[in-house]
């Protein structure tokens, strides 16, 4: 059975999505998967490349918009300038995705698949940590910066930095999120249940304070927009994992097992893999891209000093979701090959009918 994505943000408040059930834990134990398997150069090359590709276009991205080094493609630009450090890291990732593949010339597909989902359960649970914390923190200092609470419990010079965008995002925000990444390390849960419940809070916060004190603020409403957006982009990486997406589903119930698996790989390669590239040659092309210049700039609302600082970081939120499925869709296209050669391991996804029986 398929999830709309709405239906997932209902399942994730109720039961059945408490950590341990199916749907909130691996379906299997990694423990049980041999790390040994037919050789499949080709398929992982091709997997791991993308990986690989992806680290050094992130790196490059960074050199670019912080420290001004020319792009790949400034290469074919006569007006500007030429730089061989972005070629230089293409090769050395795709070199390293080689020598990985030589030195492991028999890993386990399936082993790999697993690998590479609990390395991005560990990215979305780092962001999950982020987003909740910077969330708890801006919103209070903002909440204190618009009743003018701030020079109670600071002087004045800091009341005028925490009004200053720049400095809440350098000195708060940064240090939070790696806060957050340090804390996902000794977590398991994703954290998914938990954030569904602080929306659902805050939304009954926004009503009782509008309705019985007649009180709202922007930064009420932001923190909502924040927490929300977080939830679904963050969530889709292990939605697909759980296979909880839309699939228009006319002939593909009826397949055989490696016949899934055939147009499942291709899915991935043609229309999954395709597309967060898009995102991200687009959101990350140059420093005046649709990431970049807003979370170079550490761009707030329209609401000024009355609401969070946080809409910068909703522009990377479409570069972590793409960044992530990317690095879900590698692990799919493993188990989905797998699944075509008939391996064994195959993962047993639980139906919404099992989980409530």
């Amino acid at each position: 059975m398929h999830l709309h994505d709405a239906e997932l943000l209902t399942c994730i408040c109720t039961e059945c999505c408490k950590p341990g059930n199916k749907l909130m834990s691996d379906q299997r134990d990694s423990g049980a998967i041999a790390r040994e398997g037919s050789p499949a150069p080709f398929v992982r090359f091709f997997g791991w490349s993308m990986l690989a590709l992806l680290a050094a276009f992130l790196i490059n991205n960074i050199l670019h918009v912080g420290f001004a080094v020319p792009t790949a493609m400034d290469a074919f630009n006569p007006a500007k300038s030429f730089s061989p450090i972005p070629w230089a890291l293409y090769l050395l990732a795709l070199a390293a995705g080689v020598f990985y593949i030589r030195r492991s010339p028999r890993r386990n597909l399936r082993w790999e698949a697993d690998a590479i989902h609990r390395f991005n359960k560990y990215l979305v649970r780092g962001c999950f940590w982020a987003v909740l914390l910077v969330g708890v923190v801006d919103v209070a200092i903002a909440f204190m910066r618009v009743e003018r609470l701030l020079i109670v419990f600071v002087d004045e010079d800091m009341v005028r930095n925490l009004a200053r965008a720049r400095f809440v995002g350098t000195y708060i925000h940064i240090p939070l999120i790696a806060l957050g990444f340090v804390l996902a390390a000794f977590t398991r849960t994703l954290g998914f249940t938990w954030l569904a419940l602080l929306i659902v809070l805050s939304e009954l916060l926004i009503v009782i304070t509008r309705f019985v004190f007649s009180y709202e603020q922007a930064l009420m409403g932001d923190l909502v927009r924040y927490w929300y957006a977080a939830l679904f982009l963050f969530a889709s990486a292990y939605t697909l994992f759980d296979e909880g997406h839309v699939r228009v589903d006319v002939l593909y119930a009826g397949f055989r097992q490696s016949t899934r698996g055939f147009f499942n790989a291709l899915g991935c390669t043609l229309l999954g893999m395709s597309t967060c590239w898009v995102i991200l040659l687009i959101g990350l092309s140059d420093k005046q891209s649709i990431i970049n210049a807003p979370i170079m700039n550490f761009e707030i609302t329209q609401t000024g000093g009355t609401g969070m600082f946080v809409k910068y970081q909703m522009a990377a939120y479409l570069g972590i979701f793409a960044i992530t499925m990317l690095i879900q869709f590698v692990s799919y296209f493993f188990e989905s090959v797998a699944d075509y050669r008939a391996e064994p391991g195959a993962r047993k996804l639980a139906s919404l009918a099992e989980q409530a029986a």
